[in-house]
């Protein structure tokens, strides 16, 4: 049972820093992705990146 808590805690934890760190789209985001290895990327990230980095098409804000 203790490691079945301690289990959650930590998926918890590691889904809750999973949304931390720059804007999709921000210049942070594009700076950070420039310095990641292009082979890291997913499909989604190499879209994004040529919609805000590229074309400096700005993300919708919501």
């Amino acid at each position: 049972m203790k490691q079945f808590l301690v289990l959650c805690i930590s998926a918890l934890l590691v889904t809750s820093l999973a949304g931390c760190g720059p804007k999709r789209g921000s210049d942070a985001w594009c700076k950070k992705m420039d310095e990641m290895p292009k082979g890291k990327w997913t499909l989604e990230d190499a879209g994004d990146y040529t919609k805000y980095c590229v074309l400096n098409q700005k993300p919708d804000e919501k």
